[in-house]
């Protein structure tokens, strides 16, 4: 049966050490194994990696350096970090920005498996500025935001043609370890190449946003608004585009009403929400950024987790996705999610759970199929009725579930 759980962790750590470190040790097994099935073996030699660093990046060499010493210094290792040229890998995705005076926002929904993303947002000052974002390949960002109060975040293009370039992880790194605004990032953006097509939203504090496409090998293409699904609007085709309802979302994003206040309610629901979970296809999370604020408001099954760059905390969330549908969330509590209001749904069963961790053995124990049977019958209750009773030795119902912790291993995209 296909884990449907992940952990996420909140992790500040001003320069790479011991917490970086930790987390190679448990991904690194699951990455090496990708890389060398997907041919990174053969792939450029580590001084075609450091030249390439050095010709595009330069502010990042550093680093590197410091990272590859902290994963053991071989040369597999610093291939891979650098990701130049890497081994294909896809994803999902919906995008958007939307800026109203001084009201400006990000938000981007995170559609793939459980299995493949590291449920990792790290706050870093790696460059001596402060950078925090969702983890991808152990040092790039899937999205993030500095504390110039630029945003950025990205989707899969639609298709697996590559070229000559960086993995736009990295990318995404770099962009928001040394740029400030929208206008900066897009100059970065033109001339550092992406080895696959990927399309970015970005936002900064003075009401910029716009929409890119990167092309495999080099080049960006500015498109009309600042949105974006898993296709492009030259004339290449998407791979797959009715699996992934590429084009249903975009035109979603292009015709709905919204403000920036409520624009991560619409990222709630259909059809940007996806639940096909054990497709490879769900939405892990709903990331909204917003740059004068400085701030990351994560949604989780339901859950909100809200981090600044100013007052990060570190912490943990324990998710099981194949617990219950986050569409039976009642409108109230998305419009209260949506704007930061409702962050302790620890009774709701479809909920990340706010604690450091959550029982999910409980849960395994529910009769699912007499839910089921009971919901098409009309006559469902709410669903953590279901659970089975525990009872204190005195006959009480303990006043919560006892907590449980299981890592979750690091998988590397197909």
């Amino acid at each position: 049966m296909t884990d449907l759980t992940l952990t996420f962790d909140a992790v500040n750590e001003a320069t790479p050490g011991p917490k970086w470190a930790a987390r190679w040790r448990r991904c690194w097994p699951d990455y090496q194994a990708w890389f060398i099935a997907k041919g990174g073996d053969d792939g450029p030699s580590l001084a075609d990696c450091k030249a390439a660093l050095r010709r595009y990046m330069p502010e990042l060499l550093p680093t590197h350096g410091r990272l590859t010493a902290l994963a053991g210094g071989s040369d597999r290792a610093a291939r891979f970090l650098s990701t130049w040229c890497p081994p294909t890998y896809l994803g999902g995705c919906s995008l958007a920005a939307m800026a109203q005076g001084d009201d400006v926002r990000l938000v981007r929904n995170y559609d793939l498996s459980p299995q493949l993303n590291e449920g990792l947002m790290l706050r870093s000052e790696w460059t001596g500025r402060a950078v925090m974002g969702m983890s991808e390949f152990l040092w790039g960002l899937s999205d993030g935001i500095n504390e110039a109060g630029l945003a950025v975040a990205i989707a899969y293009g639609g298709r697996s043609e590559t070229g000559e370039g960086f993995g736009i992880t990295t990318i995404i790194r770099y962009v928001l370890e040394t740029c400030d605004t929208v206008d900066e990032a897009l100059e970065a953006l033109r001339r550092v190449p992406s080895h696959m097509a990927y399309n970015l939203v970005l936002a900064d504090a003075s009401g910029r946003t716009e929409g890119v496409e990167m092309l495999p090998g080099g080049g960006a293409r500015i498109t009309a608004r600042a949105i974006a699904t898993n296709h492009q609007s030259g004339p290449e085709k998407a791979d797959h585009p009715s699996f992934t309802h590429t084009h249903a979302r975009h035109a979603h994003l292009g015709r709905m009403q919204a403000t920036p206040r409520n624009l991560n309610a619409q990222f709630l629901k259909a059809p940007l929400l996806q639940d096909r979970y054990a497709q490879g296809f769900g939405t892990l999370f709903t990331a909204e950024y917003d740059p004068v604020a400085r701030s990351l408001g994560l949604t989780i099954r339901g859950a909100r987790w809200n981090q600044t760059l100013d007052a990060f905390k570190e912490g943990r969330r324990n998710v099981n996705y194949a617990v219950a549908e986050p569409a039976r969330i009642p409108a109230t509590q998305v419009a209260a999610i949506a704007v930061g209001e409702w962050a302790q749904p620890a009774a709701q069963p479809w909920a990340a759970d706010v604690a450091v961790a959550g029982d999910w053995a409980a849960w395994a124990a529910v009769d699912w199929a007499a839910v089921g049977m009971d919901y098409a019958a009309g006559r469902g209750r709410a669903i953590h009725s279901y659970l089975p009773k525990r009872r204190t030795p005195e006959g009480g119902v303990p006043g919560h579930i006892a907590a449980a912790c299981a890592a979750h291993g690091c998988a590397m995209h197909v």
